[in-house]
């Protein structure tokens, strides 16, 4: 069973490399990310289309359906069609499907954290719920309507992402939780492979260039949170505070602000470019650019490497959020999440609203 996984995986994973080098082709940017839109809806119909018909019953889903909301990123049965469950032709086709949402980088740091199965398999002494094939795609919605609403999530361990898209326009893409376990893989023919290495790398850069005055603001507790704040299920109350934790952009020297928006965009830039220009767009609108002051970064616990250590980017519209406390501070979570447009949010209520006469709650599940 083991070997069979792993061998299904290498196909997986050499054909997302292939896709990967050609999605470097990335496109620039466009009003809303109209082009992405267009690609995800054509992707989506050749993915479902090719499918059986017990197969589409798992991989399409309903947009209003209760699956949607319900996102989690620990080992459990899940909505959605897994790649165990796919033909190697259902795998070529969901792949085309996440290039039209991911960056070259962002193909190969996905199927880096799916492989990182592998590695919990063998330390865990060939536990079965480490399996690189049981990561699912699901469709929800149809994609057929280009006046409707529509979206796609992949999800498993330690990974969700979800794109939802409203009148042939990409309107979210987030949630997107990316973890990782081990952080730094330490022995082996992978030793030293880091997945996330940027996002904890600049983060540190960051925290470290700050002066006692600025760590004074930034540091918000000795100890870094078990877990990511906005982790599944839970309310974002903690985060939006009044006043503001942390230390503010416009309290930062230029060459501290570059840091802050170099770490931003190490997430945004896992998004095909188009989808990253629109995004990073809206965030320095409303705070990484004219506004600064409305953009705050905080950490929590040491600032040396090996140290438990959290930070979170907070900002009118989004929070970006890492936690490295668990197996040692080898084992990381990362969340990034947009304020009023989390799978669709405010966008996807008005159409459901106006052209359903129905309204969209986003509440997360319950499930830890």
């Amino acid at each position: 069973m083991a070997h069979s996984s792993r061998v299904a995986f290498v196909t997986i994973l050499i054909l997302a490399i292939a896709a990967a080098v050609t999605a470097s082709r990335d496109v620039g940017p466009t009003a809303g990310g109209f082009a992405s839109s267009a690609e995800m809806a054509a992707a989506a119909r050749r993915f479902l289309g090719q499918l059986t018909p017990e197969r589409r019953g798992k991989a399409a889903l309903s947009l209003e359906g209760k699956e949607r909301a319900d996102w989690h990123v620990v080992p459990r049965d899940r909505p959605g069609l897994s790649f165990g469950e796919m033909t190697d032709a259902d795998r070529v086709a969901a792949r085309e499907l996440l290039r039209t949402g991911l960056s070259g980088k962002g193909v190969l740091k996905i199927e880096a954290i799916m492989t990182l199965e592998n590695v919990l398999r063998d330390l865990e002494r060939g536990n079965p719920i480490r399996d690189p094939n049981t990561y699912a795609v699901t469709v929800f919605g149809s994609p057929d309507d280009a006046d409707g609403a529509w979206g796609w999530r992949l999800e498993g361990h330690h990974l969700c992402l979800n794109f939802t898209c409203v009148k042939g326009e990409v309107v979210s893409v987030t949630p997107s939780f990316m973890g990782s376990n081990p952080a730094e893989i330490r022995s082996g023919l992978k030793a030293g492979e880091r997945v996330l290495a940027g996002e904890e790398d600049l983060g540190r850069a960051l925290v470290k260039s700050l002066t006692a005055a600025q760590r004074a603001k930034a540091v918000i507790d000795e100890r870094a949170p078990a877990e990511v704040l906005t982790w599944p299920g839970r309310p974002m109350d903690e985060i939006w505070v009044d006043p503001p934790l942390g230390l503010a952009a416009s309290e930062m020297s230029a060459q501290q602000r570059a840091l802050l928006d170099e770490l931003v965009e190490e997430y945004a830039h896992n998004l095909r470019g188009d989808l990253a220009d629109v995004e990073l767009a809206r965030m320095r609108e409303v705070g990484l650019g004219t506004r600064m002051d409305a953009v705050r970064f905080c950490w929590a616990g040491g600032v040396e490497k090996g140290q438990p250590h959290y930070y979170r980017i907070v900002g009118p519209s989004f929070v970006i959020e890492y936690d490295n406390t668990q197996n040692d501070a080898n084992h990381v979570h990362t969340v990034w999440h947009d304020r009023t447009r989390d799978l669709g949010g405010d966008a996807l209520s008005e159409h459901l609203k106006k052209d359903h006469g129905q309204g969209q709650g986003h509440e997360h599940g319950d499930d830890r």
